[in-house]
């Protein structure tokens, strides 16, 4: 399911000395009983908050160690799914639960299970955030490397135009513009000795992973989510395409820095 799912105190008082006597005019503090209480716990969380605390967790590990002096890479499309699209993203993932209970929700990891159990969270935590499109693997770059990597993509893209991106299958979409940003990418990677994209690319994006090997399990759930979708009469085709939107601008993640390779206005 490459589209949408990856198997992938204080110490001021310490000295012990006597506490300063305070400057003349100055206004006096009220006693402690007369302090105000605190506010009820309720009032300091927003109308839409989220215990996250109570959510189970999945654990994965980086593809690449740690070496000092070099930082992760990471160039993509950012993608924003579309209100129209969630509800029947939220039909899916309710399904996929139902049947793979060891999913999670990526980057945020929390079980999937969970989240499905209440729309807000489901909405807030899983279809709500800033999803990608990868154009060139996760590596890692020396920090003298940083600057020319940069410049050289910002050179790649400076005559980018916007297009639709249209994420029509849960196995994985097609489109011809982002598979050969993927080359430009790759010309820069070559240039810096990184590794390329993978030999037959398959652009998309992910909502959920899971620990170990699920691959049967994942096929079974593709095949019960689109029977599901083809039975619903009602549905649209436009709703069946789970996701549409338009490219707008390439990210390159260094670290903790984000540059903007490209920004397209409409």
């Amino acid at each position: 399911m490459d589209t949408l799912m990856a198997n992938y105190a204080s110490d001021s008082d310490s000295d012990g000395g006597e506490p300063a006597a305070a400057p003349a005019g100055a206004p006096e503090v009220p006693e402690a009983s007369a302090l105000l209480p605190p506010p009820p716990l309720d009032l300091l969380q927003p109308p839409n908050f989220v215990d996250y605390s109570a959510m189970a967790q999945g654990s994965r590990v980086r593809s690449f160690p740690h070496v000092e002096g070099n930082y992760a890479v990471h160039v993509y499309i950012p993608v924003v799914i579309p209100s129209d699209a969630k509800k029947q993203l939220a039909l899916a993932m309710k399904r996929a639960a139902s049947l793979v209970p060891d999913l999670y929700a990526v980057d945020a990891d929390y079980a999937l299970s969970e989240l499905c159990k209440d729309e807000q969270k489901l909405e807030k935590v899983l279809l709500s955030r800033e999803f990608h499109v990868s154009l060139g693997r996760p590596v890692a770059v020396q920090v003298h490397q940083i600057d020319s990597f940069v410049a050289m993509l910002c050179q790649k893209f400076q005559s980018q135009q916007r297009y639709w991106m249209e994420f029509n299958k849960w196995e994985h979409f097609v489109n011809d513009d982002i598979s050969k940003q993927i080359l430009m990418v790759d010309e820069v990677y070559r240039l810096h000795g990184l590794p390329e994209f993978y030999k037959n690319p398959r652009p998309h994006i992910s909502l959920v992973w899971a620990l170990g090997d699920i691959s049967s399990k994942l096929k079974q759930t593709i095949k019960d989510i689109e029977k599901y979708q083809s039975s619903q009469s009602s549905m649209s085709s436009l709703q069946k395409c789970n996701v549409r939107c338009k490219f707008s601008r390439v990210v390159c993640k260094v670290g903790k820095k984000v540059y903007d390779i490209c920004n397209v206005a409409d």
